[in-house]
């Protein structure tokens, strides 16, 4: 059976928990990260030398990244979440990648800031910036949706980019993260609504955050 390592909180923990809800494959889980410990023990360097979770084991196979994990997931038992035509992967490969390179880097202090940061000690001008900045990468993908009219991240079928970005739009969404001046995005509301509706989403990633 397929064995994960990571803690429920953790935004890349729940791409991968949201994608087998998706497959629907048996699995167990093991916590780990923060208040887990074991990400620093010497087994689990030895699986994950990042010590980070997510780590999956599946059959002896080994894997870390998220991304990456979602990716291998779908392939191996062939779900239409990862597409087969060239240029509807690669596009979905671009999202996943912007998560990673443009996105992520964008909104960290916004959730750190306000969720895992006490309110006597935030960094207001921090949390300030980081809305702003995290506003234009939403507002770049919400014209993206508006052009092709949704209601997934590439049009009428949803892919692993959706699981990806639907776990970060939780944050920008979420009540626990609202900064003044944050911009109304209409595209991305509806887009968040088809995902938010999905089981796997409602399971792992619409629980409070911590």
């Amino acid at each position: 059976m397929l064995k994960l390592w990571g803690r429920v909180n953790s935004v890349n923990v729940k791409k991968v928990l949201w994608m087998l809800d998706e497959l629907g494959i048996p699995y167990e889980r093991a916590d780990a990260g923060m208040e887990h410990g074991v990400v620093n023990t010497p087994e689990y360097r030895a699986m994950n030398p990042n010590g980070r979770v997510p780590t999956i084991e599946d059959g002896g196979f080994v894997l870390y990244e998220s991304n990456s994990i979602l990716r291998y997931l779908g392939m191996k038992h062939g779900s239409p979440l990862v597409p087969t035509d060239p240029a509807a992967r690669a596009s979905a490969d671009r999202w996943m990648d912007w998560q990673l390179s443009t996105l992520g880097p964008a909104e960290r202090n916004l959730f750190w800031g306000l969720v895992r940061t006490p309110a006597e000690k935030r960094d207001m001008n921090a949390v300030v910036a980081a809305a702003k900045a995290a506003g234009e990468c939403w507002t770049m993908l919400d014209a993206h949706i508006a052009r092709h009219g949704g209601p997934f991240v590439d049009g009428s079928a949803m892919t692993i980019a959706d699981i990806v970005l639907g776990c970060y739009a939780r944050r920008w969404f979420g009540d626990e993260v609202r900064v003044a001046g944050m911009p109304v995005l209409p595209a991305l509301s509806a887009w968040y609504g088809a995902v938010g509706a999905r089981p796997g989403f409602q399971r792992w990633v619409a629980v409070p955050m911590t």
